[in-house]
């Protein structure tokens, strides 16, 4: 863990330090995700739980679906089901998950690749592992993003987009102590992959150990940072941050990350992601697979999800 890395950071570009006047993000809150079962069974830890909704705007929902390593036989994912209203993002950090969906996208998320759906109007989908993964077991272990939609756009036409690997951009600090992926939207000058419509971005940072990072932030996005496996500290009073558990940062121009000297033996380095968005501020009306800003709006999903409105599931599966 991770898939995409380098053997030589410092080839790479260097992130943009904040500069004198500009201030550290506060960190307001650390909550542990409570684990829970997703789909057919697969393990996830849900990340926004316990998080006030005023926080996490412009997102809804995120799993951290693993790290397990499944025996033969024993790999799960999710049958066919519905969604409106917003765009799901799975990034696959190890392993392999297949994803097909009613608009004929789809295809093989694995090893670093992130997968993003907008649901838009209505969309059917399902992601479920390769038969070789689960005639032989293996590595689990990935995130799925829900990101909301603005009212003006909660009816857009669904879109399907597939980002490889090979397409994040890659950095580092000025001592090659810390990898940082970009997958989505801006970095400073730096653009990531992933088109979206809401305004976000999204990085996966590998700190290795002793690492500090200052990481230049959008001072009109919200700042989340979920450790995905090892320990380290946040924000200035580095408060501690463990595995499976999410900071909340607030009132800056940058973030500050540290991990800590030695790691547990399962990660050689504090693994986090980092996620920020332009705040929609407007009503939230979500339940089951729908997020919609009415509760007339979401009957109005279900009622068309029943009438088959949001799409057919193909012949032919993946």
């Amino acid at each position: 863990m991770p898939a995409v890395t380098v053997a030589n950071p410092l080839d790479l570009a260097k992130v943009a330090a904040p500069s004198l006047s500009d201030r550290a993000r506060r960190v307001t809150s650390i909550t542990t995700a409570p684990r829970g079962v997703e789909g057919e069974g697969f393990p996830v830890r849900r990340a926004f739980a316990s998080i006030a909704a005023s926080a996490l705007d412009p997102f809804v929902h995120m799993d951290q679906m693993g790290e397990v390593e499944y025996g033969p036989g024993e790999p799960k994912g999710t049958p066919w089901h519905p969604h409106r209203g917003f765009e799901t993002v799975t990034y696959m950090i190890d392993g392999t998950f297949l994803h097909q969906d009613s608009i004929g996208g789809g295809g093989v998320i694995q090893n670093g690749a992130t997968q993003w759906m907008t649901a838009g109007a209505g969309i059917l989908h399902i992601e479920r592992p390769p038969d070789s993964l689960i005639d032989s077991g293996g590595l689990f272990h990935g995130v799925q993003l829900w990101v909301n939609l603005p009212a003006k756009l909660k009816m857009t036409a669904p879109r399907y987009q597939d980002i490889e690997a090979g397409a994040v951009t890659l950095l580092t600090t000025n001592n090659g102590d810390s990898i940082i992926r970009v997958i989505a939207g801006e970095l400073g000058d730096v653009k990531g992959p992933g088109s979206t419509h809401t305004p976000i971005t999204i990085v996966h940072v590998s700190l290795f150990g002793g690492a500090q990072l200052r990481l230049p932030w959008n001072k009109e996005f919200n700042a989340l940072t979920y450790a995905l496996a090892g320990d380290g500290t946040v924000g200035e009073n580095a408060d501690p941050l463990n595995s499976g558990q999410m900071a909340v940062h607030v009132d800056g121009d940058y973030l500050v990350l540290a991990a800590n000297p030695t790691q547990d033996s399962r990660s050689e380095a504090f693994e986090v992601l980092i996620l920020g968005g332009q705040p929609i501020n407007e009503p939230v009306a979500q339940y089951g697979p729908f997020v919609m800003n009415t509760q007339d709006e979401l009957r109005i999903a279900f009622e068309d999800y029943q009438a088959g409105r949001l799409g057919q599931i193909p012949a032919e599966h993946i």
